[in-house]
């Protein structure tokens, strides 16, 4: 009850700005490995994210972070390893935008406050991808397509950000069946071997396939068009009435009820993260928004943010599909 009531001061300080200097973290913290849990098998965007601050944590506190991978259910598995480990502030978890997703459904298997969010680290913009030599060049042409016949759509899972914004374009009249691959490979070259007509994914993810001329976009769901030259020329939903985004993001979080001392010290180490020119290339490498980085401070609001789109959109499509 304690650690309950110190959290919710804690919590209650940090949304109006006001430092977190009251806390000292347990002395010695941390003095053996932190377990780092990745809910997607290795390869993956968040697989290289925790390995990647795990790195430079680990650097700056004297300890390790290894790296443990728990795929399935589109994170679930490995989140509730996360769940029902201590709140002791030795086992952290990358919470992405899919899995956080889950929650827009009617009786999810975990809940918002279930979770601390020390920050967000990344935020890369969704859309669709084709093979290179597929017969659609541009979105128009696959929309034509889409209404005379259904599309198979390589999404993470069903209930993720990939199905939510499908469903949402079924709503718009594009004929698209979501086809789920939980290991990140399969997926990103599911529309080179002729599996899928198209691929729903973040830019950095497939980095590879697309520098090396196998994968294009056709289109991405962002507020924004990316001011990076490879994708100038790419077009937003907006730009053809589409008012969902819901952008990838990687947050990295820990179980609520963890000592705001340790939770204090591991934001800030992540703040430390965020200002290194390590980070700052891994974003640059993950074709990712160069402002991705939110503090903790303001990563449970855009959490909420992100959720309330992701309901609004799930609510309308269960009804356009009625």
């Amino acid at each position: 009850m304690q650690v309950t009531r110190r959290f919710t001061v804690l919590a209650a300080v940090g949304a109006i700005g006001l430092p977190f200097g009251a806390y000292a973290a347990p002395g010695g913290y941390p003095d053996h490995p932190v377990n780092y849990i990745v809910p997607w098998g290795p390869g993956g965007g968040a697989d290289l994210l925790a390995r990647t601050t795990g790195k430079i944590m680990g650097q700056d506190l004297g300890a390790s972070f290894p790296v443990i991978n728990v795929p399935g259910a589109t994170g679930m598995v490995g989140m509730t390893k996360l769940l029902t480990s201590p709140a002791d502030g030795y086992t952290l978890a990358v919470l992405i935008g899919d899995t956080y997703a889950l929650l827009s459904a009617p009786h999810p298997a975990f809940t918002e406050n279930q979770v601390t969010p020390l920050g967000i680290m990344i935020q890369q913009p969704s859309g669709y991808w084709v093979n290179t030599n597929s017969p659609w060049k541009t979105w128009p042409e696959f929309v034509k397509a889409a209404k005379q016949r259904t599309m198979k759509v390589a999404i993470l899972g069903f209930n993720s950000a990939d199905d939510i914004t499908t469903n949402y374009l079924k709503t718009q009249g594009l004929k698209l069946e979501g086809i789920p691959y939980s290991k990140p490979g399969l997926r990103y070259t599911s529309i080179l071997g002729g599996n899928a007509d198209v691929l729903y994914e973040q830019t950095g993810d497939v980095r590879s396939y697309f520098d090396g001329g196998k994968i294009r976009p056709l289109i991405f769901f962002y507020p924004h068009r990316l001011n990076i030259p490879q994708f100038a020329n790419v077009p937003i939903g907006k730009e053809f009435g589409y008012t969902v985004t819901l952008p990838q993001f990687r947050s990295i979080v820990v179980k609520a009820g963890t000592d705001p001392a340790i939770v204090k010290k591991l934001a800030d180490e992540l703040h430390k993260v965020a200002q290194t020119a390590e980070f700052k290339s891994y974003l640059k490498n993950q074709y990712a928004d160069p402002s991705s980085y939110v503090p903790m401070d303001k990563a449970r609001v855009f959490m909420d943010d992100w959720l309330k789109q992701a309901k609004k959109f799930r609510s309308e499509s269960k009804m356009g599909m009625q």
